[in-house]
């Protein structure tokens, strides 16, 4: 009786951590950002890369579409071109002035006693940012973005270096003797050749379900006790081949490999009432020293 006085079980939650995306995720589509996002990449691409602007539109799609972001797929098909360059053209012009602040949001994340995380491919300044305008900087307990999965391409080495694989070539480029050779995508479809494959990108974000297990790994996160937020199918589906629980945001139709589905974010108590009831958490009675856990560096 002593024993069950001091530990007053109670039972053990469903989930340890949500793991949520950003862009359209924790703020509506009507903001406008990922349009605006979409027409910067345009302009990236002929203005910095030099491709004809009536290619434009056909090759940004077939992009998108093959590798999970433009991004990744002019890497793949072999332009080379500064990272940190091409996050600040894609997002340092984005209007940021169209996020508000969301407080009922704010008020919903910090009730939730679980551990909380964004998962997102964009660069650390554009998550750092839009989390600001929203108000949710301290919402979470860390970023997971590009720098993240990508850290090869950093200038310096991050704290938690121990707990990341360094992924990419190992060859040392000097592409300043040399003209890229550019892979044809759009004639590679056009023309179908059973032996030519499309070439891998060095890139490493989502839908892979290789950067998802990275980002679980990093994050120390057991993906069959965590529920996964995201406005995109393919990531979704992606999350739930990898083990994780899924939501869907921005639609009311469950698709295939979706758990759930809601219309906005702010209907996550509807739907998932059993998330604030795994507060019974911290009625346990323990006397004992609390252990401390690291925090998600990007």
């Amino acid at each position: 009786m002593e024993f069950e006085n001091q530990y007053r079980l109670t039972p053990r939650p469903k989930y340890d951590c949500l793991l949520f995306d950003l862009d359209d995720t924790l703020y509506p589509v009507s903001s406008g950002l990922q349009r605006e996002c979409g027409k910067n990449i345009k302009d990236y691409m002929v203005e910095k890369l030099g491709i004809e602007k009536d290619k434009i539109v056909e090759l940004s799609n077939a992009l998108y579409k093959n590798y999970g972001t433009t991004m990744a797929g002019l890497r793949a098909i072999g332009y080379d071109f500064d990272y940190d360059e091409y996050h600040s053209y894609v997002h340092g012009r984005l209007p940021y002035e169209n996020l508000r602040q969301d407080p009922q949001l704010r008020s919903l994340l910090l009730s939730l006693p679980v551990r909380k995380i964004i998962f997102t491919n964009a660069d650390k300044d554009h998550a750092k940012k839009a989390l600001k305008k929203l108000g949710l900087e301290d919402c979470f307990e860390g970023i997971i973005c590009f720098e993240t999965l990508n850290p090869i391409h950093k200038n310096t080495v991050s704290d938690d270096e121990d707990d990341i694989e360094f992924l990419g070539s190992s060859v040392t480029r000097n592409d300043s003797l040399k003209t890229p050779e550019i892979f044809d995508i759009i004639g590679h479809f056009a023309n179908p050749n059973p032996d030519v494959t499309l070439p891998k990108t060095p890139i490493v974000c989502k839908p892979q379900e290789s950067a998802i297990e990275r980002a679980l790994k990093i994050a120390k996160i057991n993906p069959q006790r965590t529920l996964f937020f995201d406005d995109s199918v393919r990531n979704i589906q992606a999350g739930k081949r990898v083990g994780l629980h899924t939501v869907l945001v921005g639609s009311s139709q469950r698709p295939k490999g979706a758990d759930y589905a809601l219309e906005s974010i702010h209907n996550i108590k509807q739907a998932l009432p059993e998330l604030w009831e795994m507060d019974m958490k911290s009625e346990v009675n323990y006397t004992g020293q609390v252990a401390v856990e690291t925090s998600v560096t990007a």
